[in-house]
């Protein structure tokens, strides 16, 4: 991996789309996550006058001294749900989505199956930890969150021998918790992904309340976006593409009666105009540069003059745990 401190970051997942997508790029963007900045570096060569580099995860600005030299540049400690308050009238404002590579490579981060660590996997690293929820959390809820976030089928076997294990010693490792959860599971054929990986994802989602602070940004973003300003979303999760497209619809006009025999309901301006009607993947020269672009998905929109609104969250898609419904 490149040394963030001393060199600019990588080319990032669909930055060709999103840069054509948004052309002319130009003005104040906001970059609500940050990591080790690709999409600020090619929006500032793209032709941005300014970002503002928005993370939760202190590291990542300690790894970043080429930003922090570049008067172009703002770096701001925050999440993304808070970017209004951050900034207004922004002309564009780019999110992208998940953990990083950088965090899943730091080992003491607690994020990877695959190297040991202590189980933290907070991005802010403040608030419970993952070990938190595997050592404290009933049965009942761990199941629910294996289920509800990483829709994990056995996820009251995998929730029973948790707390079975637990019980015996506390579980703080990544390894032991992954290895726990293998031995819960079949054994994984060639080609198929490790069978820890969806209750990673779930605990992490728990951990950091990734669905809920998505849903914040989103409506946080259409407030800060200046009439014609770009809200553009790279996610690699269908959950989270899902969310992103049902936010899109209902602010851009998008959800009009499905029953012809339902009392009308008042027109409202759309917020949006979207520009992406189907979300826009990678193409097989991305592909095989980056491989981990395969599941990611771009949807991008351009704010109107209309005034911001209320978002039914219902209608998002956005899972929620059963003590949260």
């Amino acid at each position: 991996m490149e040394n963030a401190a001393a060199s600019p970051p990588h080319i990032p997942v669909l930055i060709g789309p999103l840069v054509a997508a948004c052309s002319p790029v130009r003005g104040t963007w906001l970059d609500g996550t940050f990591g080790a900045g690709g999409y600020s570096k090619q929006l500032l060569d793209a032709g941005a006058a300014k970002i503002i580099g928005v993370d939760r995860d202190p590291d990542v600005f300690k790894n970043a001294q080429w930003a922090v030299d570049d008067p172009r540049i703002e770096l701001v400690e925050d999440t993304f749900s808070n970017l209004d308050v951050i900034a207004s009238n922004l002309d564009g404002i780019v999110l992208d989505l998940g953990v990083s590579s950088m965090q899943l490579d730091q080992a003491e981060r607690g994020f990877s199956f695959m190297r040991d660590g202590p189980l933290d996997m907070r991005m802010g690293q403040e608030g419970q930890s993952a070990a938190d929820i595997i050592n404290e959390a009933t049965e009942t809820d761990l199941a629910d969150i294996l289920f509800t976030y990483g829709e994990e089928r056995a996820s009251r076997r995998i929730a029973r021998k948790i707390v079975s294990e637990r019980d015996r010693e506390p579980i703080t490792t990544t390894l032991r918790l992954a290895k726990l959860i293998e031995g819960c599971l079949p054994r994984s054929k060639p080609g198929q992904s490790h069978p820890a990986t969806r209750s990673f994802q779930a605990i992490r989602i728990a951990v950091n309340d990734e669905y809920g602070q998505l849903a914040e940004g989103l409506e946080a973003a259409e407030r800060a976006l200046k009439p014609g300003g770009h809200l553009a979303v790279v996610t690699f999760h269908s959950v989270e593409d899902r969310m992103v497209k049902r936010f899109l619809q209902q602010r851009g006009g998008g959800t009009g009666n499905a029953n012809r025999y339902a009392p009308a309901i008042e027109a409202v301006k759309p917020a949006f105009e979207i520009l992406t009607k189907k979300a826009v993947g990678p193409d097989e020269a991305e592909l095989e540069q980056n491989p981990r672009a395969r599941s990611a998905k771009l949807r991008v929109a351009r704010r109107t003059d209309a005034p911001a609104g209320p978002v039914d969250r219902n209608k998002l898609g956005m899972p929620q745990l059963k003590g949260h419904r």
